[in-house]
């Protein structure tokens, strides 16, 4: 995978100053049974300590930094803000993307529902509804990399 024998994978929960434990204890877990697996968790104002070792949890990464490590990855995992989402397609990762929802205190609304509704309408996505959802994702993804490949997206913000 990616020219290594350890699979990656980046994961960003983006810069909003809400929390979003959900997504960072939904990649813990999985992390946790993928101990050939390196993450990397950009994991902003959430305060939730990790406890599996192959996670690299980080408050914030320089921007070229964090699209550098997408890049490189095997897989991208983002909230569902449309930087993350444009940044990892602009690098060659159709992302599995977690939208924050407003129910559960992660963002003021749901606009993140109802944007990644819209780019997986579109292909653009995938989009994991639950932690089972997510994991099984991921594991698709790192058996067969090439599927969540896709042709780099540098300037495809203006559609969305």
């Amino acid at each position: 995978m990616a020219g290594t024998s350890t699979a990656r994978v980046v994961v960003t929960v983006g810069t909003d100053h809400h929390p979003f434990d959900r997504l960072v204890g939904w990649v813990d877990r999985w992390a946790a049974r993928h101990p050939d697996v390196a993450i990397l968790l950009q994991r902003g104002t959430t305060a939730a300590v990790v406890a599996s070792p192959n996670i690299r949890s980080v408050d914030m990464l320089a921007y070229d930094d964090l699209v550098g490590a997408m890049a490189g990855a095997d897989a991208v995992v983002a909230q569902g803000g449309p930087g993350g989402i444009l940044d990892a397609r602009s690098v060659g990762h159709r992302p599995i993307v977690v939208p924050r929802r407003h129910d559960l205190g992660e963002h003021v609304d749901d606009h993140q529902v109802r944007f990644a509704a819209w780019m997986s309408e579109r292909g653009s996505i995938d989009v994991a509804s639950d932690e089972a959802d997510l994991a099984a994702r991921l594991d698709a993804v790192l058996a067969h990399p090439a599927t969540q490949r896709v042709a780099p997206d540098a300037g495809a913000g203006a559609a969305a």
